[in-house]
């Protein structure tokens, strides 16, 4: 994947998308490992609870690769996706989903800003995996702060980041530990846990780090609304 000299992020590179749809090439630019990588984020969302009736948002949903498997599982029109490509999500729609028909067009969202437009309020989980490595920490705090507003419903947020172990190591590339190598102020991206959690706290979450091993060394992050009580998820 080339990155124009400064970019903050390759997708975010003017005609980026455009190219990778004429080349056929809607599931490389999502981060390859297809199979692998969808059933693992099935696998972490029903783990935390979710259930066919539960309402999912996928922020950065790209090519639906959580969505071929996400949109099957869940209710008919249970399942809402948001990216900075409309026309990458549609084409993973047409191409990707075993019944287009099961996933009404309007549920894919274009959401460069996390604006979130159109997304209910009823939104029970949300999961944006691969999307933040790849941008500058203040998108993730917009993020964050919107989803909280726009999900009062929300269980769970999961989301992923590449971290640094201190203050030290943060300020210079840094080698993940499944090879990957992150930075400070180019992508893909790595910050300090502890300002990943204060971004969190800030926006209305309480947050924990997941110790499931993720591809390329990334973290799971697991954000619940702050004001959420107890129980399990999986009977709400």
């Amino acid at each position: 994947m080339t990155r124009p000299k400064g970019a903050i992020s390759p997708y975010l590179a003017p005609g980026f998308y455009d190219r990778a749809l004429e080349e056929g090439r809607h599931r490389d630019i999502v981060g390859g490992r297809w199979d692998e990588t969808g059933r693992l984020q099935m696998r972490l969302l029903t783990e935390a609870g979710l259930r066919p009736h539960h309402r999912l948002l996928d922020i950065g949903a790209g090519a639906l690769r959580l969505g071929c498997r996400a949109v099957p599982y869940l209710e008919p029109g249970h399942y809402w996706a948001t990216d900075a490509s409309h026309a990458l999500m549609e084409r993973g729609r047409q191409v990707e989903l075993a019944d287009p028909a099961r996933l009404p067009p309007d549920r894919l969202i274009g959401d460069a800003e996390f604006s979130l437009p159109g997304v209910p309020a009823d939104i029970d989980f949300a999961i944006a995996f691969a999307v933040f490595t790849h941008l500058p920490a203040e998108r993730l705090d917009t993020a964050l702060r919107s989803i909280r507003a726009r999900c009062p419903s929300l269980t769970a947020l999961l989301f992923t980041v590449f971290l640094a172990p201190d203050a030290e190591a943060a300020r210079g590339a840094l080698r993940q530990p499944d090879g990957v190598v992150t930075h400070p102020a180019r992508p893909p991206y790595h910050r300090l846990a502890g300002d990943v959690a204060a971004s969190a706290q800030s926006a209305g979450f309480t947050l924990e780090f997941r110790a499931d091993r993720l591809p390329r060394g990334q973290v799971l992050a697991f954000a619940r609304p702050a004001n959420q009580g107890g129980g399990d998820a999986r009977d709400r």
